[in-house]
């Protein structure tokens, strides 16, 4: 085994290397492009660093705990003290959470999560935090994250993890949380776009001592309180995981396009000074900060989790950092506001009714956030539609087609179908179809293919024969061709199949829920 120092030498050559280009590409013509380029790469190694350096600190633990071990695995006292300082130089600074929350001192490990599902991504863009609690009346979690993954690109899916946070120690409720997210998104959690963790049962302090403060009876104190250590546990563990880490609710919907539009402004303020970005105006929600930021911030929250909530918190490491307390409070507005910029139209829209504190309504609604887009039109060859489908209100298979709406049915059966016949005969490249929008995401085909009914009698012999690796043999002279996965579907039609009389969309299991088709796309 290569020995630590070896490691060592190698990443300290690695940052080198980075600190080499950047100097080599402000020779170059294009200097804000290639500075920007070098600065995500320097802070990928940093996140890399990192979490070698924890591997690192690992390893030379285990080593430590050998008091007894072969002449070639011994390593003196001395030894060992000067390479845990070095390791320790290199790792972020972390927040002492046991001068702050003292009864972890008796039990060991309190602070790590239980990971209960995921892939324990790391280097990525994105880290959204999700934390979510029993609530007595309705749970948004599910909708929620169908509304963070709804339209991310397979590249983007692999630039972002999103942490669910179970902020509960009781083990019927997490794990029923955990099972929810498993069955209703399998392959997010399989891919590692998902994770979902919970605290340690030694993880909260006893809240019936806290001090009633601003007037708030004890309940309103247990819950702020609470939520102050819910998010420092969610930062503590995303700030090794990625570049920046954005902070969510279990009770909100995004934009389409959130992803692109959150790094797109993350590149025009790169260079220059702030502590967050606002990507909505309520609460703390769609808060985005540097990950190398969050120990300072979680030290900051930890030290007064008792006495205010976590929105005025953040606030006052803004008043800490600028103000000036020999100038008016205009002054302090400003300097404020350069630590913190705004992003407009806000991305991520608080629906939640019911509060996750007892008896709370929360009528929250960012102003900012516009009017969400609920489907997307397409110019489609002509054809007669039909469907066994009982459509709701004006939401017609028609219009859907023609691009003017979508279209909303009651929920499907067994063998229920969507079918569209051409006018004329269609020589078919592509299809797409997507169902669900971001406001009713759950509301999708399951277990449903896609078909065509070819215009040749010839070629539907050669399916049936299984002559034609494209596809296989159906009902009524329909041929298979595709599926819906996640909500969509999406393929191209080979040219062996010659020209398309029928494309059908055939339900083989009944659901559970209504079905929404938000876009339709023939090619042609």
């Amino acid at each position: 085994m290569r020995s630590w120092h070896g490691k060592l030498f190698f990443f300290a050559g690695f940052v080198c290397v980075l600190m080499l280009t950047s100097w080599h590409t402000s020779k170059s013509d294009n200097l804000p492009s290639q500075l920007h380029l070098v600065y995500e790469r320097l802070l990928r190694a940093e996140q890399r660093g990192e979490v070698l350096s924890q591997e690192l600190l690992k390893v030379l633990g285990q080593l430590q705990n050998r008091s007894i071990a072969p002449s070639n695995l011994t390593i003196s006292n001395s030894s060992a003290l000067l390479e845990e300082r070095v390791l320790r130089r290199l790792l972020p600074s972390q927040p002492n959470a046991h001068i702050y929350l003292p009864h972890l001192k008796e039990h060991e490990g309190s602070l790590k999560p239980i990971v209960h599902l995921g892939q324990r991504r790391t280097g990525v863009s994105l880290v959204l935090g999700v934390p979510t609690v029993h609530r007595q009346k309705q749970s948004y979690l599910v909708n929620t994250l169908q509304s963070l993954l709804y339209d991310l690109s397979t590249a983007e899916r692999k630039d972002i993890v999103i942490v669910v946070f179970v902020a509960e120690t009781n083990a019927t409720f997490v794990n029923a949380v955990v099972q929810t997210v498993q069955t209703n998104l399998p392959d997010a959690v399989r891919s590692g776009v998902i994770e979902v963790i919970s605290p340690s049962p030694h993880y909260y302090p006893d809240f019936s001592i806290l001090k009633e403060t601003f007037g708030d009876p004890k309940e309103r104190v247990r819950w702020r309180t609470k939520q102050n250590l819910d998010y420092s546990f969610l930062m503590l563990y995303a700030q090794s995981k990625g570049t920046y880490y954005v902070q969510l609710e279990d009770d909100i919907v995004a934009k389409q396009g959130f992803f692109q539009s959150m790094k797109k402004y993350i590149e025009q303020v790169l260079s220059e000074e702030w502590l967050f970005l606002e990507f909505s105006q309520l609460g703390f929600i769609g808060k985005l900060f540097r990950t190398s930021d969050l120990p300072m911030i979680v030290e900051f929250f930890l030290m007064f989790h008792k006495d205010k909530p976590i929105d005025w918190l953040l606030d006052h490491i803004l008043w800490v950092k600028v103000c000036n307390p020999e100038k008016d409070l205009k002054h302090c507005n400003n300097e404020k506001a350069r630590l913190k910029r705004a992003y407009k139209p806000s991305l991520f829209q608080h629906v939640g009714l019911h509060s996750s504190l007892p008896g709370k309504i929360q009528n929250l609604k960012d102003k900012d956030f516009g009017n969400q887009v609920l489907f997307k039109g397409h110019y489609n060859p002509p054809a007669e539609l039909s469907s066994s489908i009982e459509k709701y209100l004006s939401h017609t298979l028609e219009r859907a087609y023609n691009g003017d709406d979508f279209f909303w049915g009651l929920t499907p059966k067994r063998r229920d179908y969507i079918l569209i016949t051409f006018t004329t005969p269609q020589a078919v490249k592509g299809y797409f179809f997507r169902s669900g929008n971001i406001e009713t995401n759950g509301d999708r085909f399951y277990n449903t293919t896609v078909e065509v009914l070819p215009n040749n009698n010839s070629v539907k012999e050669k399916v049936t024969r299984g002559e034609l690796a494209c596809c296989k043999t159906s009902s009524d002279g329909f041929v298979q061709i595709g599926s819906f996965k996640n909500g969509m579907a999406e393929g191209e039609v080979d040219g062996a199949l010659g020209e398309i009389v029928a494309m059908r969309l055939l339900v083989h299991s009944d659901s559970d829920v209504w079905v929404l088709l938000s876009e339709i796309f023939i090619k042609v």
